[in-house]
């Protein structure tokens, strides 16, 4: 009886030690924070506005929190009205709320939300300038984002 108890005393401990948040540790947050930098380093109008969110001028990058990662992109991230949601193969989610052209840095297969207003064409450029292909408002689908440079939302 008593190692009855003390199992189910432990498994109970084990459930409430994991709904708690996980804080990142020393080197979780200066890995998270390296990324961060080398994206400012990229785009000199950027500005980092938490510890995994840069905005910059016309949208914002997310960076996967402790122990995301691109699985997160199954399926289409959650969108506001007006906006290009796509969310890369390592879990980055980018926030496009702004008509305009952007250099883009995802990398790999993953995700995105077009909830543009209805007929808003999305462009996706190669590295040479080059139309690679175009999304129509309002759709989600995969995408393969390794050849794309630049996005224009609109």
């Amino acid at each position: 009886m008593t190692a009855a108890a003390a199992l189910v005393g432990g498994t109970a401990l084990a459930g409430t030690a994991t709904a708690a948040p996980q804080q990142p540790s020393g080197s979780q947050a200066q890995q998270l924070q390296r990324q961060v930098d080398s994206y400012l380093a990229k785009d000199s109008g950027a500005r980092q506005i938490s510890a995994n969110k840069v905005e910059f001028k016309g949208g914002t990058v997310t960076f996967p929190a402790r122990g995301e990662t691109g699985s997160r992109a199954s399926s289409a991230p959650s969108c506001r009205h007006g906006h290009l949601c796509i969310v890369d193969g390592r879990g980055k989610r980018y926030d496009y709320y702004r008509c305009g052209t952007y250099n883009f840095y995802g990398i790999g297969n993953g995700t995105f939300n077009n909830n543009q207003t209805s007929g808003t064409v999305a462009r996706f450029y190669n590295r040479n300038g080059s139309l690679r292909w175009t999304n129509r408002a309002k759709d989600t689908g995969t995408a393969s984002w390794t050849p794309v440079w630049k996005i224009r939302p609109c």
